[in-house]
């Protein structure tokens, strides 16, 4: 064989060689890629947290001012010209202390005529008690006639009437004469006045109000929604109210009175609170804080962004033992600037997604953050 053909020969088997090394390696690891198992798809990672219901106290404030529980506007039961006004604004008072006068001249007078009254009244009846007395005397020894003592029984009686009516009209002058002077019903503090000196008042026209500066409410306008039924039908709760420019002044008070008709502009109900042993710094006028002291029953707090919707209803995902999700209804107590609190729909235990809430899907499977879920 020569040398070119041996050459030729070479080349020949070094090519089948490579061809018969290609085509095992590419058969190789075909089969590799047929025997290795199909990865699995990656779980969605979500936060989740498990509930547990407890008593939560009620963070809702209202903001309100403080006014008087006990106030009484003053005025005369006469009509006349207000001679004396004796009390200010801010003046503290006494039961019994004199506010005002009126000028008494007309009354005294009439006091005077009354008393003439009386006095002649009381001189007929002497006379007509005497006359009866003689003429009775005469009847009984047959020197008078049964008509005159009749008619001296009928003087008599009438004296007597005319002398009740002279008393009960200079009662009466007397009692006029008393309304000239306007009197405090109660302990209190002047917070107005309706007249000045010189005036003519009338019948009832305020001159004075007084306020017990003891008996104190926080009065606040509340939404209707903000009303539960046990507050409605059970124990009115326990509200700390605290002034709005000092927090630390604060008091506790009871809910003494619900306006039964919500106001025609703002929709709110005017809620009373009787305020127990009020700080002097909380004064007629303040802006205060009402907070309610009220643990209520156990509820369920989770962050908004657990909230989901199904079906126009709230809802919230929750992870069962198997890590799939499942859609669950709930009942919202409340809402709250950033968290919700549940009231019913959920029991103690359950895992629920608080993060990632729209990426999934009934039955999906899923995992949580390490220690989110505890």
């Amino acid at each position: 064989m020569s040398t070119a053909s041996h050459l030729r020969l070479k080349k020949g088997l070094l090519g089948v060689s490579l061809a018969c090394a290609a085509a095992v390696g590419w058969y190789a690891a075909r089969g590799e890629a047929a025997s290795a198992k199909p990865e699995a798809p990656e779980l969605k990672l979500v936060k989740a947290m498990a509930v547990k219901p407890a008593p939560q106290a009620d963070s809702r404030l209202a903001i309100g001012e403080i006014r008087r529980q006990r106030e009484s506007d003053l005025g005369f039961r006469i009509s006349g010209k207000l001679a004396k006004r004796l009390v200010s604004v801010g003046q503290s008072v006494r039961k019994g202390d004199i506010l005002a006068r009126i000028d008494d001249q007309d009354c005294r007078n009439r006091l005077r005529s009354a008393e003439a009254d009386v006095a002649a009244a009381q001189a007929v009846l002497v006379e007509a008690s005497a006359g009866e007395s003689r003429i009775g005397a005469l009847l009984r020894k047959g020197y008078a006639t049964r008509a005159n003592y009749d008619a001296t029984l009928k003087n008599l009686r009438s004296a007597q009437a005319k002398l009740d009516s002279a008393r009960i009209g200079y009662e009466m002058a007397k009692d006029q004469l008393a309304y000239t002077e306007l009197h405090a019903d109660f302990d209190g503090v002047v917070t107005a006045t309706g007249a000045e000196e010189g005036q003519l008042v009338n019948v009832g026209q305020m001159v004075a109000r007084i306020a017990d500066p003891q008996a104190r409410d926080a009065v606040f306008s509340i939404a209707e929604a903000v009303f539960s039924d046990e507050h409605r039908s059970g124990q009115p709760p326990e509200i700390t109210v605290s002034l709005l420019s000092k927090p630390a002044i604060s008091t506790t008070g009871i809910v003494r009175e619900i306006s039964p008709v919500a106001d025609a502009a703002t929709r709110t109900f005017q809620v009373k609170v009787a305020l127990q042993n009020p700080p002097d710094e909380m004064r007629f006028g303040s802006s205060v804080a009402g907070r309610v002291n009220d643990a209520g029953a156990p509820v369920v707090v989770l962050p908004g962004s657990a909230l989901f919707d199904k079906d126009g209803e709230p809802a919230v995902w929750v992870v069962s033992a198997s890590s799939a999700v499942e859609l669950k209804s709930v009942v919202i107590a409340r809402y709250e600037t950033d968290r919700v609190v549940v009231s019913d729909g959920l029991s103690e235990g359950d895992i629920v997604v608080t993060a990632g809430v729209n990426r999934l899907r009934e039955h999906e499977k899923v995992r949580t953050l390490q220690g989110e879920a505890k």
